[in-house]
């Protein structure tokens, strides 16, 4: 190991000895403009020929549409700067200096990555997991890599792969799982594969693409891409002996094309299984099957794929106690199989409200409820598959955030006679007023008294805060309320 210098390709601000910040900021939409006239360019019938020729990939790589279509989308994702220090918007404002100079190292095979930013994240669960945070020049190639070989790889994935592909992802996923429970396969052997972009083995990996890929330029560039230096928070610059990178365009490609094989074997045993990148479950009958096919598959795991399997979060377990993205699959007391949120992704969501509502809160009102309208709304987008009764804990959530936010207007009144006189300013009888603002209780215990809930009733929340269980609704209008069970949850 050795201190790193932040090093980028010596092309990319060569000719601003400034690194055009100033000019490449300005000109962004400009830049973006210019990225759109390309995009839409077709491409030669010359460069259409080389590009149909499986030996001849990195031409079409490296063309200009496909490069304009790749910025584009590294700009859409955003994303932070890498070890150089060069922004988005600073690499989109010089695209016209830098796309000619990119496709010609590109073709001349003296293009470099540079070396990947490591970043660690808490994970929900304990622990931390580590990302990779490439240069945004290195994730404009990444990024033009994938849109050649996504459609390569894409037909020849199996169906009950879900994970970082076009037209499905988690809902699907649940949908497929929920059919495998309804059919009666009451056991799911969860399994998890521990630190698995870490793990990945490079010779393996590149022999799965080069099956499909017969232009060895495009393996090189990607076998460098693989052996980039990481360069760790304190600044120290390691090399990677295996693993992928995650957090770059490309490395949910490349996880799939290595689990690929493990698709096929499960497909090749016929059992049913769902996999999202490396969370796979997998459907059977019982639990003594659940066990052989346990012991089986982490043998292949392990063995083949060089991979390992983590023991301590894979299990033979029954659907309700499932937690596969958030969710679990109860059956209902007439057999149906339910979709409700998972004991850990409600305890993710009451720990970020907690955050994000601490009484202790040092802005304004509004500016709490903002900021909770964002996270909330992204929630529920994700939550939205849940089924009435997995859906009736957002009614409960909705409320416990408005006794929340209650209980920080009693704490920024400070005494109780300046919350006095702000209950009565806000048409609370005195007696009322007085009851709420000079009762002995702790500020939670008040936070649900009459005088604050008048004062700020859920009418007053429906015009400003967001509201999970209205937006649930939204998404399922075709449901109806039976015999007055939903009835209770829309007051």
């Amino acid at each position: 190991m050795r201190r790193a210098r932040h090093r980028q390709l010596s092309f990319v601000f060569a000719d601003n000895p400034i690194g055009g910040k100033g000019q490449a900021a300005s000109g962004v939409p400009e830049a973006k403009a210019y990225l759109l006239r390309i995009a839409k360019d077709k491409p030669t019938r010359c460069l259409a020929a080389r590009a149909a020729d499986p030996y001849r990939l990195l031409e079409e790589v490296a063309s200009k549409p496909n490069l304009a279509k790749a910025l584009l989308n590294v700009a859409r994702n955003k994303g932070a700067a890498g070890v150089d220090g060069c922004s988005v918007e600073e690499v989109v404002g010089s695209v016209r200096r830098l796309l000619p100079k990119l496709r010609r190292v590109l073709l001349s095979g003296q293009y470099r990555p540079g070396d990947v930013l490591r970043v660690w994240i808490t994970k929900p669960g304990g622990g931390q997991r580590g990302l990779g945070i490439p240069n945004v020049v290195d994730r404009w190639v990444q990024q033009a890599v994938l849109q050649v070989l996504g459609p390569i790889f894409e037909p020849l994935f199996h169906d009950s792969n879900h994970g970082f592909r076009p037209h499905r992802g988690a809902h699907t996923a649940i949908a497929e799982a929920r059919r495998y429970v309804s059919e009666g396969f009451a056991v799911v052997v969860d399994l998890d594969l521990s630190k698995f972009f870490d793990r990945v083995h490079h010779q393996r990996l590149l022999s799965r693409v080069g099956q499909q890929v017969h232009d060895r330029r495009i393996l090189r560039l990607i076998h460098r891409m693989l052996k980039a230096k990481v360069v760790l928070p304190d600044g120290t610059r390691v090399s990677t002996a295996q693993g992928t990178p995650q957090g770059g365009p490309l490395s949910p490609l490349l996880s799939n094309i290595v689990l690929d094989e493990l698709d096929k074997e499960l497909h090749r045993r016929d059992l049913h299984f769902v996999r999202y990148a490396d969370d796979c479950n997998i459907f059977v009958r019982s639990a003594r099957a659940g066990r052989r096919v346990m012991q089986s598959i982490s043998g292949f795991i392990e063995h083949r794929l060089r991979l390992k399997v983590n023991e301590a979060k894979s299990s033979v377990t029954c659907p309700e106690n499932l937690d596969f993205l958030g969710f679990r699959l109860p059956r209902n007391s007439e057999g149906k199989v339910e979709v409700h949120i998972s004991a850990r992704a409600k305890q993710r969501l009451d720990t970020r409200i907690r955050q994000m509502t601490a009484r202790t809160w040092g802005h304004s009102l509004d500016s709490c409820i903002k900021a909770l309208n964002r996270y909330l709304g992204g929630w529920a987008a994700y939550f939205r598959i849940c089924t009435v009764e997995g859906a009736k804990v957002f009614w409960r959530f909705d409320a416990h955030i408005r006794r929340r936010l209650r209980a920080i207007i009693i704490h920024q009144k400070k005494r109780p006679r300046y919350l006095y006189r702000h209950l009565i300013s806000r048409g609370v009888s005195p007696k009322t007023a007085a009851g709420t603002a000079f009762r002995r209780r702790g500020i939670w215990k008040r936070s649900n008294l009459p005088g604050i809930t008048r004062a700020y009733g859920n009418a007053w929340f429906a015009d400003r805060l967001f509201s999970l269980w209205a937006r649930w609704w939204q998404f399922n209008p075709s449901i109806r309320a039976s015999g007055g069970q939903l009835l209770l949850f829309e007051t």
